[in-house]
């Protein structure tokens, strides 16, 4: 099987861009460090021979006013030659274009160009006063004199700008000299990082070069375990190209196709199992899902395989593209569905048997409606005349009968009244089984306390004295057939009465709790005759007593009812009694009838 590369991590993806940044960083980075350095060293010496040549300037300004003095001086004592005027004249021509020189040097300090500025002008006024002395010669008088040397002093602030211009230049001396070992401490860190990288470069290379041994034994063992897994597959897998032509398979696909020797490769897959695959439409759809990019999902395919077996193959394919081609393939993968086949064949089988069956049920179910119609109707009318014509004789021989006679008249009588009302449950029973559920919000409060009531009343009038004490806690609202659920009050409410008449005073409880599924359940408790637990097995079966009819008058099929309604309610009852102490009947409900239908667990009968 084809074997996929693992994606590059993170670091494998950005080592190389990493390393040719760090190249170009200690390239560049000590290069530019050097070049600032070198310029700020420049800048540096620039700085201190601008101040060299300020205080030049300013030296040879001084030296040109005393020059001039010293000149107009001379003149006034009478001496003159060629030379002394062409020294005066130098020194005019050369004194306030230095000034402006100087000006134009600290243009970039304010504080020099104040001092430079006041020079000027006291040289300009000195320079006027040297030029009268000098024109005067030795008419000159003591006070030109003295206006010449003392009024408009130079000296001072000639002095306060060199005297500035030599801290800036102890200060330019200062950085020229962190500048130099500014580009020292670069080459130094330059060389240093460059030795560096250079053994991180060769450390990556070694490593690279470990890491693709490494890799190419992962992808070896990698492709030979996929090779495994594709073997371990026992669906039939093949690969196949543009021209339908085998790239690849697993073994399954050779076992089931007859592949000798297992290797097909460049084989078309139309001759490959004596013709398996020879079907057009299969082989046109297959060619769809390269041609037009399709996928192809539970294609049926009848196939005559190798074992002689006809089976039906689910086939699905997909295009795949491959790390060592450039063109994608077909994966192609068969599941073998014959018994599937063979089992919905055989499920379509039984359904049709089972709808016949249904039909049949329906018809029974038919006749079982007539037969409910014909016992409503038909039997009751002649219970009717056998009970009333045994009343009309009893009355018509009047009191001359003799007491066997009365005997057999009451028992003609009793016996139909009862056959009726075994009729009546009978139907009822029948009707709680058939009729449709109308749910609505029944209040068992309210039902529980309407029954109690009717109860009491029957009571008083059959048992005169007979006192029944209630214990009932709250009861829920719940969703259900409220004509339904009240037949199961009347039961049960009405056995825990029936039974408990020999009990003074007779006990009912009823409760009510939460279950953990979100319904209810409910007890309805009586101190009266209970029944025997080995009789189980009866409980809730229709005609099914554990008491006499004289003893305790009723027909057997009142909690089958209540078992019945209970089922259809998604709900389930049991029982707990013992002889001569009471018995405890539990039923549960869910909050809602979704459920519906489900049966309840068998128990016993009383009434």
């Amino acid at each position: 099987m084809p074997h996929t590369a693992p994606a590059p991590s993170l670091l494998s993806r950005w080592r190389l861009p990493a390393l040719g940044i760090a190249i170009v960083a200690i390239v560049v980075g000590p290069f530019l460090i050097m070049r600032a350095a070198i310029s700020e060293a420049d800048y540096a010496t620039e700085k201190v021979l601008h101040t060299r040549e300020v205080e030049s300037l300013m030296q040879t300004v001084n030296a040109d006013a005393r020059s001039l003095e010293a000149a107009a001086m001379t003149r006034a004592r009478g001496i003159d030659s060629p030379l002394l005027r062409q020294r005066i004249d130098d020194a005019n021509a050369r004194v306030l274009p230095n000034v402006d020189a100087v000006l134009a040097l600290t243009r970039d300090n304010p504080e020099q160009q104040a001092r430079l500025g006041a020079l000027r002008s006291n040289l300009e006024q000195r320079l006027a006063r040297i030029a009268e002395v000098t024109r005067a010669a030795e008419s000159a008088t003591d006070d030109q004199i003295d206006n010449m040397v003392v009024l408009n002093p130079i000296q001072r602030l000639i002095m306060d700008i060199v005297a500035d211009e030599q801290r800036l230049l102890e200060a330019r001396k200062d950085r020229a000299y962190r500048a130099d070992r500014n580009a020292d401490i670069a080459r130094w860190t330059s060389m240093l990082v460059q030795l560096a990288l250079l053994l991180g470069a060769s450390y990556f290379a070694l490593r690279e070069q470990s890491g693709r041994r490494q890799a190419e034994g992962l992808a070896a063992r990698a492709s030979n375990r996929s090779a495994l897994v594709l073997d371990s597959v026992r669906e039939p897998i093949v690969l196949i190209d543009r021209d339908q032509r085998v790239v690849m398979h697993n073994a399954a696909f050779a076992e089931l196709y007859g592949v000798e020797g297992g290797e097909i490769r460049g084989e078309r897959l139309a001759e490959i199992g004596e013709g398996a695959w020879d079907n057009a439409e299969t082989l046109r759809r297959l060619h769809d899902v390269l041609a037009r990019d399709r996928e192809l999902w539970d294609h049926r395919l009848n196939q005559s395989t190798v074992d002689g077996i006809e089976r039906t193959m689910l086939i699905n394919a997909r295009r795949m593209p491959l790390p060592d081609r450039e063109d994608a393939v077909v994966l192609v993968t068969a599941s073998d569905v014959t018994a599937q086949t063979i089992s919905e064949r055989q499920i379509r089988e039984l359904n049709q048997q089972l709808e016949g069956k249904v039909e049949q049920i329906s018809d029974v179910n038919r006749e079982l409606e007539a037969f409910s119609y014909s016992v409503s109707h038909d039997l009751r009318a002649p219970l009717r005349h056998i009970a009333g014509f045994a009343d009309k004789l009893g009355r018509h021989l009047g009191t001359e009968v003799d007491e066997k006679t009365t005997h057999y008249l009451g028992v003609i009588g009793g016996s139909a009244r009862r056959m009726s009302a075994l009729i009546d449950d009978l139907l009822v029973y029948s009707r709680l089984g058939r009729s449709a559920l109308r749910l609505q919000s029944v209040d068992l409060q309210s039902m529980v306390a309407d029954t109690r009531a009717m109860l009491d009343s029957n009571a008083a009038s059959e048992y005169p004295g007979h006192r029944i004490e209630w214990t009932i806690t709250p009861l829920p609202i719940i969703v259900g057939d409220e004509n339904m659920l009240r037949q199961v009050w009347l039961n049960l409410l009405g056995n825990a009465v029936k039974y408990s008449t020999g009990s003074e005073p007779a006990q009912i409880e009823v409760d009510c709790h939460r279950a953990a599924d979100g319904g209810y359940q409910f007890s309805v408790r009586d101190n009266g005759a209970g029944f025997d637990m080995q009789y189980a097995g009866k409980l809730f079966g229709v005609f099914q007593r554990l008491h006499s009819a004289t003893e305790f008058p009723g027909t057997g099929v009142g909690l089958a009812s209540v078992r019945r309604v209970l089922g259809r309610h998604g709900g389930r009852i049991w029982a707990e009694a013992e002889p001569g102490k009471g018995a405890t009947f539990h039923f549960t409900l869910p909050a809602s009838v979704s459920e519906a239908g489900a049966s309840s667990t068998p128990g016993h009968s009383l009434t």
